[in-house]
């Protein structure tokens, strides 16, 4: 029962047979090999236009490398105050920005709104010398509650944002499994909806450890490949990089493997909500399931050697946070959840809450 993240889960066996088959290959160094030219073909066409894409093994190198590329040390970047770039990256994007200040607006379920957003941008004047400037927009999908931006959101946030002269970037760390939840395509997502960069994920659905720096405007990725090397993220044997993507993409598997676990999640999140006690924090859209649960269901899970994490969150309303004999949890499914586990998790409740009603 290990719902703790979907770092945990395996390598995809696709991909680690990919990863296999390049090593018997003796190819050119430093991404100049023909695994890398194909996964960057293969992202033009999955995003129905011609992308400039550097691959690198981490998401946070990911998030920093495009920010860096956005914003200028004098300016600000704004994002959910709980996004990863603001909170779990140990300031790599101040740092590879050279000094932007990262701004975190406020908003429910990890989402921000037009509103929160306009609000948040009047306050940082354009030609202001004293205050930073406005630089990039920061969005994650899916978000950091796990919910999911549609495309009128999308849209109506870029809108904002380039109206001020603001880029636009997307962590997409589980980018496929907001593709899954959505039905949309790739593109509807993100250019056409406004979106100038994306930090395109496959670790967490299935790859050893593969991102992709995605940038739709080419005068915009002109010096990314400078700045990956100068970071350190341009890998000599990039082809087991380039096999990973390439692995990731082919036949449709990224989005299969995120099918899996958002139906995990799916089916977890309804036998939570229909479990007594047990409320959904936010509606389980793609595959982390937030749940507001009793102690001694906590304690239950724990002892039956459950592996979770409690989670605390500055998005919820005041009637939905925890009472004190309840906590709030977050559970992560992958590509690998078995029905089994979630069975076991959803029974051992069951089992309390029948023997504390007798």
């Amino acid at each position: 029962m290990n719902f703790a993240s979907d770092n945990g889960a395996g390598v995809a066996p696709e991909i680690l047979d990919a990863i296999a088959a390049s090593s018997r290959v003796n190819a050119p160094a430093y991404g100049a090999d023909d695994y890398t030219a194909r996964a960057e073909a293969m992202l033009s066409e999955i995003f129905e236009t011609k992308v400039a894409a550097f691959l690198v093994a981490t998401g946070t190198a990911a998030n920093a490398l495009t920010l860096s590329a956005l914003a200028r040390p004098w300016s600000a970047v704004f994002c959910h105050e709980e996004a990863h770039v603001h909170d779990d990256e140990c300031g790599a994007p101040e740092f590879f920005t050279g000094g932007a200040k990262l701004v975190g607006i406020a908003g429910w379920g990890g989402k921000i709104t037009p509103d929160d957003l306009r609000e948040t941008l009047g306050r940082f004047p354009r030609g202001l010398v004293k205050a930073v400037q406005p630089g990039a927009l920061s969005l994650s999908q899916a978000t950091e509650a796990g919910t999911i931006y549609r495309q009128g959101e999308v849209g109506a946030l870029c809108d904002i944002a380039h109206s001020v002269g603001v880029g636009v970037h997307v962590d997409g760390a589980r980018f496929a499994n907001a593709m899954v939840a959505t039905q949309l395509s790739p593109a509807d997502m993100t250019w056409r909806a406004g979106v100038d960069a994306l930090s395109f994920g496959a670790t967490k659905n299935g790859a050893l450890a593969c991102e992709a720096v995605i940038v739709f405007d080419p005068t915009r990725a002109m010096e990314l490949a400078y700045r990956r090397k100068r970071a350190g993220h341009t890998l000599s044997k990039g082809r087991f990089l380039g096999a990973q993507m390439e692995a990731y993409l082919k036949d449709g598997l990224w989005l299969r493997l995120a099918e899996r676990a958002n139906e995990a999640a799916r089916r977890l999140g309804e036998g939570l909500a229909a479990t007594p006690g047990m409320r959904l924090a936010w509606p389980a859209e793609a595959n982390e399931v937030f749940v507001v649960a009793p102690n001694e269901a906590v304690e239950a899970w724990r002892a039956a050697g459950a592996q979770f994490h409690e989670w605390s969150t500055r998005s919820l309303t005041p009637e939905q946070k925890p009472r004190d004999d309840e906590r709030l949890l977050r559970l992560v499914t992958s590509f690998e959840t078995e029905q089994s586990e979630i069975d076991q998790l959803l029974g051992l409740y069951r089992g309390v809450y029948a023997g504390a009603a007798q």
